[in-house]
């Protein structure tokens, strides 16, 4: 029964299939957009927190998290660029359905097989492009293509260095801030000289707090 309505049902026509592909498409880079959005938001706590950090001394918890900043950067530069590869595939099946309108059937696009096979190796569309990849392949579009592993490996020499930056960046803004706030500091010293017990509950505080801040970029990440 069902291979016969697969048989009844018409098939869409050229243009129907490239229109719903681009609208599929804008989808996706509105999803995107969303993502970037949120690792945004997530890494404005973490500036915080590595500032907050510093100020404590301690600095293998603002280095931890400076690493992690760093990735989210990286992960936001890479949506940006699958972002930008997103909306050349839909440029390219545009000018695809103006061909299509005239030949009366799909032709192969070089340009099109090219992006999507960079795309297919983007850990954040890649099982969408797998699936575009399939669905053009039927349509003749583009050819089978064989999808290489993702490598998910980032540059540690790069990772270490923009660290060490960020740090950097850090420590001289509390610098500036502590020469400013200087009297006011002098003046309310003998006021912040919590008892042993408090130090020791507030690095228990501290370190979970850490921990829930990694999770919450860990999500918006993936």
């Amino acid at each position: 029964m069902e291979r016969m309505m697969n048989i009844i049902k018409p098939k869409p026509n050229p243009q129907q299939l490239l229109r719903d592909w681009q609208r599929r498409l804008r989808q996706e880079c509105r999803n995107i957009e969303r993502q970037v959005r949120d690792i945004q938001r997530e890494e404005k706590n973490v500036q915080k927190a590595i500032k907050e950090a510093a100020k404590r001394n301690d600095m293998a918890s603002a280095k931890s998290l400076a690493k992690e900043l760093v990735r989210s950067r990286k992960t936001v530069n890479r949506l940006y660029e699958n972002r930008a590869q997103l909306n050349s595939i839909s440029m390219h099946l545009g000018e695809s359905i103006a061909i299509a309108r005239t030949v009366g059937h799909l032709s192969k696009s070089a340009e099109v097989m090219k992006l999507v096979n960079n795309l297919m190796k983007a850990p954040e569309v890649a099982v969408t492009m797998q699936q575009f990849s399939n669905e053009m392949t039927r349509a003749g579009i583009i050819e089978e293509m064989v999808n290489d592993a993702v490598d998910n490996a980032l540059d540690s020499e790069d990772i270490e260095e923009e660290t060490e930056e960020e740090i950097e960046k850090v420590l001289t803004a509390i610098a500036s801030e502590t020469a400013a706030q200087l009297p006011e500091a002098v003046r309310q010293q003998k006021l912040k000289q919590p008892a042993a017990s408090e130090a020791v509950e507030e690095d228990v505080d501290d370190e979970e707090e850490l921990e829930e801040i990694r999770a919450r970029l860990d999500r918006v990440r993936s």
